[in-house]
């Protein structure tokens, strides 16, 4: 059985942005994103977070669905254990071959007790999370929102926001993203 060749997010945001000759310092403008947060993401050292990842996708002029592609992009059991030594985020993408779509939906997976590292995110548009097991926090601006199994939160997305997994166990999360 021969293993199927991968290859993570962050080689191929670094690769396309080279194609397009565009600089890290031209990315963070038009993603808010520091420099030091696009190679860390470039360098497979942090897995960006859904919002992050439509940024950058917008900034390079792609679709995100071409990060995910389940034939060349990191395996969902990849991603848990690559996951486990970053940043204790997975998702995989619940609406595949949506090129060019306002509308996404993914399946986020946090392990417990985890918050984002760094400054929080905030992409154009809308976002729709529902909670289908653990208990997370959702700081949307100053605003902090605790939902639990069942609970569901719709929100401006162009507001700075910030997920933490607050219990004990890992939380799944199904969340849709609106990208005007």
């Amino acid at each position: 059985m021969s293993k199927k060749k991968t290859t993570s997010v962050g080689k191929k945001i670094k690769k396309a942005r080279k194609e397009k000759d565009l600089s890290r310092d031209m990315i963070a403008n038009e993603t808010g994103c520091s420099v030091d947060l696009l190679k860390k993401i470039e360098s497979g050292k942090q897995i960006p977070p859904v919002g992050t990842l439509l940024q950058i996708a917008k900034a390079l002029d792609l679709d995100s669905s071409f990060f995910l592609k389940e034939n060349d992009s990191i395996t969902e059991s990849r991603v848990e254990a690559f996951t486990k030594r970053t940043e204790n985020y997975a998702y995989k993408t619940l609406t595949p071959g949506a090129e060019k779509k306002h509308l996404k939906a993914f399946r986020v997976n946090i392990e417990p007790l985890s918050v984002h590292t760094g400054v929080g995110y905030m992409h154009e548009g809308e976002e729709f999370v529902y909670v289908i097991t653990g208990k997370v926090e959702i700081k949307v601006g100053d605003h902090v929102n605790k939902l639990k199994k069942g609970d569901s939160l719709h929100f401006n997305s162009s507001i700075k926001h910030q997920l933490t997994n607050i219990g004990k166990s890992k939380a799944k999360l199904l969340v849709t993203i609106y990208s005007p």
